[in-house]
């Protein structure tokens, strides 16, 4: 499913940039393995401006948060448990509000972003998507504002990066796609937290009506 091209004006399309944050980096409380390779390509693309709209996101845990295995005595990280009636994945502590691994990379460039995404600030709900928190105990999953601020603007298409792949990009993805935006996920500006995961995730997203291409072919 092909967006218009996204040319010098880009007037109907955002880049949305997820959680690259130093948390998510080699060396980080929850390191995705090469995720700082796809830093440079990532702050390239944004120099460019070829987007009418750039977001970026940030995961802004408090410290506590229920999806930390920290919060769960007797688990440990990447245990899964259930909460709320859906399977939660229990994870390092990482993006704490206010500490260094939580800021935006500082190999991005802030100029072109027009609004910066803090997600998973719920004590009580994790948040993968930039667009809907996970389920709260009401079993619902509250919107975050972004699909109103993109529509606003005009936007119809939305292309995705960052981190992680099979998680907060994989999601955010699919909720734009409900939100009846057209969406394209940049693989090679993306990395999982488990490769493995790969296949499932293509099939998943394409499911949705998600196109998945290289940046390459943004030319």
């Amino acid at each position: 499913m092909a967006g218009d091209p996204v040319g010098p004006a880009g007037a109907h399309a955002a880049l949305l940039v997820v959680d690259m944050q130093p948390d998510f980096m080699p060396g980080g409380a929850l390191a995705v393995a090469e995720g700082d390779l796809i830093l440079a390509p990532i702050a390239a693309l944004l120099r460019r401006g070829r987007f009418a709209v750039c977001v970026a996101t940030q995961d802004w845990h408090p410290s506590g948060h229920v999806s930390f295995a920290s919060s769960h005595p007797g688990h440990r990280p990447f245990d899964v448990v259930e909460l709320y009636g859906h399977e939660q994945v229990l994870w390092p502590d990482h993006c704490v509000q206010g500490t260094p691994g939580a800021v935006l990379h500082a190999d991005l460039p802030r100029e072109p972003f027009a609004l910066i995404v803090r997600k998973g600030a719920d004590p009580r709900t994790d948040s993968y998507s930039t667009f809907r928190n996970n389920w709260n105990a009401l079993g619902e999953r509250l919107a975050l504002g972004l699909a109103g601020f993109l529509r606003e603007r005009g936007v119809r298409d939305v292309y995705l990066c960052g981190l992680a792949r099979d998680y907060c990009v994989k999601w955010s993805a699919e909720d734009a796609a409900a939100a009846g935006f057209r969406v394209t996920v940049l693989w090679d500006l993306t990395r999982p937290v488990d490769p493995r995961s790969d296949a499932d995730v293509r099939r998943d997203l394409e499911r949705v009506g998600v196109r998945i291409i290289d940046s390459a072919e943004l030319a």
